[in-house]
C-alpha cells in the first residue's frame, strides 16, 4: 500500500488517489496507484500551475482591451470550465475567484460600449441630419457642376457613419435619397435644356459664319464694315454652343472678318498715300483761317472765311487719320466768326437797348425815393424804417452797376 501524503490544497491517499481541496470539500482528481506521492501530488500541482498561467493570460488579453465583450465572455467561460472541472491540485477557488473578476470586467466593458455607442448614434443622428439637409439644398438649387460630386461625397459619409435605430435612420435615408433623386432628375433635365438651346445656337452661329464669309471679298467698304458690326453683335447675343463647335465657328467668322478688314485697311492706307497732299493743302488753309481770329472786322472776316471754305471743300479729302483734328479747327474759326457776329447784333438791337436804359432809369429813381424815405424816418427817429430803406438803396445800387455795364455794352467801342 502506498504511503499516504498530505498538503494544503490536496493530499495522496494510501490507495494512490489523488484529491484536492475546494469549498465544497474534496474531490477526486485522479489515481497514482503505484508510484511515489510525492511525485504524484507534483504532477496534479503543475497542471493547476498549467490553468493558472492560462487564467493569467486571459486576465491580461482581457484587461488590455485585446479581447472584445463578446470574445472575452466565451473565453471566459472556456476556461471557468477547465477550472470546473481541473483534474488539478491548486487554489482553484482563487482562479474561480479571478475568473468571476473577469466577468465584471467584461461587463463594465460592455457598458462602456453601450455609452459609446449610444453617444456614437447621436453624433451620427446630428451628422446625417445635417448630410440630408445639405443634400436637400443642393436638391433645390443649380450647382450642377460642383453639386453631383458634393452628393457622392456626402453617400460616402453616410456609409461611414453607424446606423440608427431602424426608423430613425430609414427616415433620414428615405429623405437623403430623395434629395439625391430630385437633384439628378433636375440635373438631367438642366443639361438636356442646355444642349437643345446650344444646338440652336450653334445653328444660329453656322448662318452668321455663312454669311460673314459670303462678305469677305466684298469691296463696298463702308456698307460691308456696318454689316460686319452688326453680324458681331449678333455673335455676342447667340450665347454658348458646345466648345468644338464654337471653337471652330468662331475661327471661320474671325477669318471672314480679317479677310475683309485686311483688305479695307490696305485700300485705306493706299488712300491715306493719295490724301497726303490734300492735307498739306488743308493745313495752310487752317493757317489762314485761325488768324482771322480774334474778330476784328465781322464782315471781313465772313468774307474771307466763305473764300477759304470754298477753297478747303476744293482741296479734296485727307487721310482718315487727320479728318477730325482739322475738321474741328476750321469749326473753331466758324463758331469764333458767329459769336462775332451774333455780338454786334445784340449791340445793335435798338429795343434791348431801350429795356437796359428803362432798367438804369427805373432804379435810379427807386434809389431816389428810398434815400427820401431815409431822410425822412431819420428825422423822425424810426431807426428801424430807417434801416430798411438803406439795405434796399444797397441792394439796388448792386443792381444799377450791373444794369449800367449791361448799358455800356451798346454803346459803341473805337
Amino acid at each position: 500500500m502506498a504511503e499516504q501524503l498530505d498538503s494544503e490544497w490536496g493530499r495522496v491517499g494510501e490507495d494512490g488517489t489523488v484529491y484536492v481541496r475546494t469549498a465544497d470539500g474534496e474531490r477526486t482528481v485522479g489515481q497514482w496507484p503505484d508510484g511515489d506521492p510525492a511525485e504524484a501530488l507534483a504532477f496534479f500541482v503543475k497542471r493547476y500551475e498549467g490553468l493558472e498561467l492560462e487564467v493569467d493570460l486571459l486576465d491580461t488579453r482581457v484587461r488590455t482591451g485585446k479581447l472584445g465583450p463578446d470574445e472575452a465572455a466565451n473565453a471566459i467561460r472556456k476556461v471557468g470550465g477547465l477550472v470546473g472541472d481541473a483534474q488539478a491540485v491548486g487554489d482553484l477557488g482563487r482562479l474561480r475567484t479571478r475568473l468571476e473578476a473577469l466577468e465584471g470586467v467584461v461587463a463594465a466593458r460592455r457598458e462602456e460600449r453601450k455609452a459609446d455607442r449610444a453617444r456614437k448614434v447621436d453624433e451620427a443622428r446630428g451628422v446625417k441630419t445635417e448630410i440630408v439637409e445639405e443634400a436637400e439644398r443642393l436638391a433645390s438649387g443649380t450647382e450642377w457642376r460642383a453639386g453631383a460630386n458634393r452628393l457622392r461625397e456626402l453617400l460616402d459619409q453616410w456609409k461611414a457613419l453607424p446606423r440608427l435605430e431602424r426608423s430613425a435612420d430609414d427616415a433620414l435615408w428615405h429623405r437623403f435619397s430623395s434629395a439625391r433623386t430630385t437633384y439628378t432628375r433636375r440635373r438631367k433635365q438642366h443639361y438636356a435644356e442646355l444642349n437643345e438651346r446650344r444646338d440652336a445656337t450653334r445653328s444660329v452661329k453656322e448662318r452668321l459664319v455663312t454669311e460673314a464669309e459670303s462678305l469677305a471679298g466684298s469691296t463696298e467698304w463702308g456698307p460691308t464694315a456696318s454689316k460686319f458690326r452688326d453680324l458681331m453683335q449678333q455673335w455676342k447675343s447667340a450665347g454658348a454652343t458646345h466648345k468644338d463647335a464654337d471653337d471652330k465657328l468662331w475661327s471661320r467668322f474671325r477669318a471672314a472678318q480679317d479677310q475683309f478688314f485686311v483688305a479695307r485697311d490696305a485700300r485705306n492706307a493706299e488712300q491715306d498715300r493719295e490724301y497726303a497732299a490734300n492735307q498739306a493743302t488743308k493745313e495752310a488753309l487752317l493757317g489762314e483761317a485761325e488768324r482771322l481770329v480774334p474778330v476784328t472786322d465781322v464782315g471781313a472776316a465772313r468774307a474771307s472765311f466763305r473764300d477759304l471754305s470754298q477753297r478747303w471743300d476744293a482741296a479734296g479729302k485727307v487721310p482718315r487719320a487727320s479728318i477730325k483734328e482739322l475738321e474741328d479747327r476750321m469749326r473753331q474759326v466758324e463758331r469764333a466768326i458767329v459769336s462775332a457776329e451774333e455780338d454786334r447784333w445784340r449791340r445793335s438791337n435798338p429795343e434791348a437797348q431801350a429795356r437796359a436804359a428803362d432798367t438804369v432809369a427805373k432804379l435810379e429813381a427807386s434809389i431816389a425815393d428810398l434815400e427820401t424815405q431815409r431822410a425822412a424816418a431819420a428825422a423822425d427817429g424810426r431807426d428801424r424804417v430807417r434801416q430798411d430803406a438803406e439795405q434796399a438803396i444797397e441792394a439796388r445800387r448792386t443792381w444799377l452797376v450791373e444794369a449800367r455795364r449791361a448799358l455800356d455794352d451798346f454803346t459803341p467801342h473805337p
